[in-house]
């Protein structure tokens, strides 16, 4: 699936796992096009042919970027740095040197996903060193013709994650940073893993969104979003939620699986319609399952 959204923005489905409407990856067209998110490397070639059909040829994509270092996100970076050999890969400094030797990050991957991974993400193929365009705190990607994307650092979710702001558009590509978006409910979900969910930079960080003044909310989970505000608050609202339950049961009966089975509960509750279609719930599961979300929550507990 292609979305035209308006000012050379195009939003291609990248189907993480075979699953439609879960997983975003962007093109802003311009003088210079820049991808953002390249989906996993089992999605590659979606990607490229969705590029193709956009008229972006081997020889035309200047930039890639990744919100973050994630499979969902980056897992076809190095596909589409090879099937675009002109682009620069554009990364946080905390991710990069994982995108240049994925070796650690794909250890780890097999440890937590084990025989899925393969079925839904593949293997993340190194970036050259030198393709690698390197943020810290802030930064700019020129799109070309007075455009361009300011990048800033925006953990919480993880280390390595950056918001990214078309100075044309308003548009604010929000990778993980605000949850997870379901199109078909409008619920906004949280999308807290192990080992890097902080709360209080979570907080911090959709509170830096809101200054952002954004037209628009582009996630990568998933699609466009214009009620911005109303968004970012339910946003920080279902995070504070989860993790009050998590907390009470961390501090009472130390369980992390009465947790996740109370959060699951309280969840469904809160939340219906949502699990109303048995599909919709197991493939946003497979994305940003609550055992993950959850886990991810008593990590941050733990370390406080």
């Amino acid at each position: 699936m292609i979305e035209d959204l308006g000012d050379d923005v195009f939003h291609i489905d990248t189907r993480m796992g075979g699953y439609d409407g879960i997983t975003s990856s962007y093109l802003i067209r311009g003088s210079r096009p820049c991808l953002v998110e390249t989906g996993t490397a089992r999605s590659a070639p979606i990607v490229v042919a969705g590029l193709a059909e956009l008229g972006i040829g081997p020889a035309d994509l200047a930039t890639v970027v990744v919100t973050h270092i994630h499979l969902d996100h980056a897992g076809g970076v190095g596909d589409i740095a090879r099937a675009y050999p002109n682009a620069r890969i554009v990364v946080h400094e905390k991710g990069a040197r994982h995108l240049a030797d994925p070796s650690r990050l794909m250890a780890s991957a097999h440890r937590v996903f084990g025989t899925d991974l393969d079925r839904l993400f593949g293997e993340l193929v190194p970036v050259p060193q030198e393709r690698l365009a390197v943020l810290s705190e802030v930064g700019t990607i020129d799109l070309g013709d007075g455009r361009r994307l300011d990048a800033f650092h925006n953990p919480g979710h993880a280390s390595h994650h950056i918001g990214l702001l078309d100075s044309s558009t308003g548009d604010l590509y929000t990778g993980d940073a605000a949850g997870v978006y379901v199109p078909e409910t409008a619920d906004v979900r949280p999308a807290t893993p192990p080992p890097d969910f902080d709360l209080d930079l979570t907080l911090s960080s959709l509170d830096r969104m809101r200054a952002a003044s954004a037209n628009r909310l582009l996630f990568s989970h998933f699609g466009p979003v214009t009620d911005v505000e109303t968004t970012l608050e339910r946003s920080a609202e279902e995070i504070r939620h989860w993790v009050e339950i998590v907390t009470s049961v961390y501090e009472t009966s130390p369980d992390v699986d009465h947790a996740v089975e109370l959060v699951r509960a309280r969840d469904r509750e809160r939340h219906s319609v949502f699990y109303e279609d048995e599909e919709r719930v197991r493939k946003f599961d497979e994305l940003s399952g609550v055992g993950a979300n959850v886990s991810g929550i008593w990590r941050w507990l733990d370390a406080r």
